[in-house]
């Protein structure tokens, strides 16, 4: 174990101004999140709305964890010792929390959870299938499909051994079903349309009752490929009835999406075999909320796939993870692999675990070049005139204009290029609500420039700028605290500030 007394935690707590922050996390909670509910399957508890988040549960004291492990630091990159050891990579370096403390709450950005009453032993939900508008971008709505106003739906968060009820509600123009993807329940709750039950009207109602033993990551969607494609879709969280070990401090998911949306259109095309439009939880990058963490925590995230035909290629910058699980279940530690990049196919899930032991804002994106896009489609009119003047060709649209291959730039001497897309600009109105939200608070002034469709960040922070970005309301500068990371664990001699960009909001 390393006793250092440099090592970033005892750093921290060494400072009596920062004392508040050391409280608050001592929570062991991200702003927001909800303790998930115990198993109870049998007590009559009555209506029991769940509105607001629980009394989080305290994490464990330091002493009962370490700062290195087999030659793995929790608080720098590295990889331990021994590739066939436990802690390989952080292969089993438990998190902060406590086993007693039940599993982390589960945390799927810009999406909320589904409410829910207890009767007789048995968790009720309500859904209600219907037309919502979802906003994409800042001032991007588009009309799908979804559950509860969402879209994706809410989550349903439960734990193993619960007896749930959903009772679905139609208020589509036309017959739908939902199905349990993953679940092992009576045939005739499956939800596949006419197969197992008969379609519910619109206007009408079904109620779909079963026992879960069953723990892991799952979802519902309805069973209509059409509908599928608008969007009808949401998580369903099965917390272990024993949590895991070892803990995790944070439990967070991305759903990820793919519609085909022309320019001049706000509805999905579903009959296209093509797809322009990436989203994550409902939104597009820059506006996909990040993921932030404590420097040192024991982090989990789940990735879904319900793209309509496209498969991701997942990466995260900056860490190594351990896939623990997919869509079926919890794999057994034996199996786990040591992974940079996860390829989820459609309608697959994937389940990773890490050691946040790597400060600063990391890129979490699928690899394949046009998902790191929005609403990628040809630019109309001569493409290849310099500065894109169309005036010859709109002056006689039945003769196309001779083309001028003239250029002064030299990168024009090279095959290929230029490469560069236009028309990304954001206009300050657009920028002020991708600023708006405390996640993103001191990153990089241009930082909406480089995270495009499915594309989000993963923010490593010590406990203090963690505390002074989550859990304050300080309006930090645009990039102080990440040049606050780069002084305390980067090459400050050579960083150089963000230039001042206008419309990419440097100022």
């Amino acid at each position: 174990m390393d006793q250092s007394p440099l090592s970033p935690r005892r750093q921290f707590l060494k400072g009596g101004a920062i004392a508040a922050a050391t409280a608050a996390f001592a929570a062991g909670q991200t702003r927001g999140q909800e303790t998930p509910p115990a198993a109870d399957a049998t007590a009559d508890a009555g209506p029991m709305p769940m509105v607001g988040p629980a009394k989080p549960a305290a994490p464990q004291s330091t002493a009962q964890v370490a700062d290195e492990y087999d030659g793995f630091s929790r608080y720098k990159p590295s990889r331990g010792d021994n590739p066939d050891g436990d802690y390989y990579c952080g292969k089993l370096v438990p998190g902060f929390r406590s086993l007693d403390a039940g599993p982390a709450p589960f945390v799927a950005p810009d999406l909320d959870k589904l409410p829910y009453v207890v009767k007789d032993g048995v968790k009720e939900f309500e859904l209600v299938a219907q037309p919502v508008t979802r906003e994409f971008l800042p001032g991007i709505k588009m009309n799908v499909w979804g559950f509860n106003g969402s879209m994706p739906g809410p989550t349903i968060e439960i734990t193993q051994g619960d007896r749930i009820r959903i009772i679905v509600h139609n208020e589509l123009p036309e017959e739908t079903t939902v199905h349990w993807h993953g679940f092992e329940m009576p045939v005739q709750y499956d939800g596949s349309m006419t197969l197992t039950q008969n379609p519910i009207q619109p206007g009408q109602t079904y109620v779909y009752e079963f026992s879960v033993h069953e723990e892991g990551t799952f979802f519902y969607h309805t069973h209509v490929a059409m509908q599928e494609a608008f969007g009808m879709i949401g998580w369903i969280i099965v917390h272990p009835r024993k949590p895991h070990d070892p803990p995790v401090d944070r439990d967070f998911g991305l759903l990820f999406q793919n519609f085909q949306i022309q320019p001049n259109q706000s509805i999905a095309d579903s009959w296209s075999m093509d797809w322009n439009w990436h989203t994550i939880n409902g939104r597009s990058g820059p506006f996909a909320t990040p993921l932030v963490v404590k420097h040192g925590e024991r982090v989990r995230v789940r990735l879904m796939n319900f793209s309509p035909m496209q498969h991701h290629p997942i990466h995260m910058h900056g860490h190594t993870f351990w896939l623990t699980a997919h869509e079926g279940a919890r794999a057994p530690k034996s199996s786990w692999i040591p992974r940079n990049t996860e390829l989820i196919a459609v309608a697959q899930a994937s389940v990773f675990e890490f050691v946040a032991n790597n400060p600063g804002d990391w890129m979490f994106h699928c690899h394949m070049v046009h998902h790191m896009m929005n609403h990628m489609v040809r630019p109309p009119g001569p493409h290849i005139r310099q500065n894109n003047n169309v005036d010859a060709y709109l002056a006689n649209l039945d003769q196309r204009p001779a083309v001028d291959f003239v250029h002064t730039d030299k990168g024009f001497d090279t095959p290929g290029y230029p490469q560069g897309m236009k028309g990304m600009k954001m206009s300050e109105e657009f920028l002020q609500r991708v600023w708006s939200r405390r996640e993103v608070q001191g990153m990089r002034a241009p930082w909406p420039m480089s995270i495009a469709g499915l594309m989000t960040a993963l923010r490593v922070l010590p406990e203090d700028l963690y505390h002074r970005v989550m859990e304050t309301d300080e309006q930090i500068p645009k990039g102080a605290i990440f040049e606050e990371i780069v002084n305390r664990f980067g090459d400050p001699a050579t960083y150089k500030k963000a230039p001042m960009m206008g419309h990419h909001g440097s100022h």
